[in-house]
């Protein structure tokens, strides 16, 4: 009787199956292709002849920009994963502890993940922003007005002074990655926070247990699937990361070594050296695939189902 009824699961499944097919398996593995073949240029002649190898790796290793494009991928997802899951965590505790103004505080911290990435990166570059001269600033930005100081984070040249350092300008971007990542984290880990049995914390009390113990004792165990979940997800967003660069520092990266790997993908579609794009793009999946196998390899250790 299963076996009857097995084609209306398909007919189910079927739209799904057609449009994955179609934007995500066919792009890939046309993308796999695409990387052995030196020479390829769709934007030409149909009848071109291509030699099967790998140059194209070996021109994406030797690009210029390929290592600070990889550098700084790297650098954004091992600082702001961590951070952002743990902030996440901790503020969802809060939360879910609060009574009074408990919504409204939801409400206040979806917001940025409702918000336009490029409009929040603008009000970022604006706070962080410099202009005038070393001896005389006059505009020196929210954030040195707060601490009272003149540091120089983002902009790339002042008159008589020297280009914001590569350390200030990464600070900025994890901190604004870190600022736009924790909406999405506070909702899934809250959701599961609430769904947790009191009975545990009941008696974690009557054990007379400290906030501490019981946090890693019951909150972490008991959410270890949602964080497992959050800090994979968290690590596949970071790789892929680019909006938020051109958020802040605007379209010409290159110039000051804030470029990642999906913009250097850009910039080589750009350049119509597909096979260098094509190259990166697999890269980039190899690293991802390895970091995410890791993770999960971690999460069978310590993750409590």
């Amino acid at each position: 009787m299963e076996a009857k009824h097995q084609w209306k699961g398909w007919i189910f499944l079927a739209p799904a199956l057609i449009l994955m097919a179609v934007f995500t398996f066919y792009p890939f593995f046309k993308t796999i292709g695409i990387t052995f073949l030196n020479g390829y240029n769709p934007l030409k002649a149909t009848n071109q002849t291509f030699e099967f190898g790998i140059q194209n790796f070996i021109d994406a290793f030797n690009y210029p920009k390929f290592t600070s494009c990889l550098y700084n991928t790297i650098i954004v997802t091992i600082v702001t994963v961590p951070i952002s899951t743990m902030l996440a965590l901790l503020i969802s505790v809060a939360l879910n502890s609060i009574r009074p103004l408990q919504k409204i505080l939801q409400t206040i911290f979806f917001l940025p993940y409702v918000t336009n990435t490029i409009a929040i990166g603008m009000v970022f570059a604006v706070m962080f922003s410099v202009i005038g001269t070393p001896s005389r600033f006059t505009t020196v930005g929210v954030i040195n007005t707060i601490f009272g100081t003149k540091i120089n984070w983002i902009n790339i040249s002042m008159i008589g002074g020297s280009n914001a350092s590569h350390f200030t300008r990464m600070f900025v971007l994890c901190v604004y990655i870190i600022w736009n990542a924790l909406p999405f984290k506070i909702m899934i880990l809250l959701g599961a926070l609430q769904s947790v049995n009191k009975q545990y914390y009941d008696a974690a009390k009557i054990d007379c247990a400290t906030k501490a113990k019981t946090f890693w004792r019951i909150t972490v165990p008991m959410l270890s699937p949602m964080i497992a979940y959050v800090l994979i997800t968290g690590f596949i967003g970071s790789f892929k990361e680019y909006t938020a660069s051109v958020a802040v520092f605007g379209n010409d990266l290159n110039s000051i070594d804030m470029n990642t790997m999906v913009g250097f993908i850009y910039n080589q579609i750009a350049l119509a050296e597909f096979g260098r794009a094509a190259a990166g793009a697999l890269i980039l999946f190899a690293i991802i695939l390895v970091f995410t196998m890791f993770s999960r390899w971690v999460g069978s250790k310590k993750v409590h189902y």
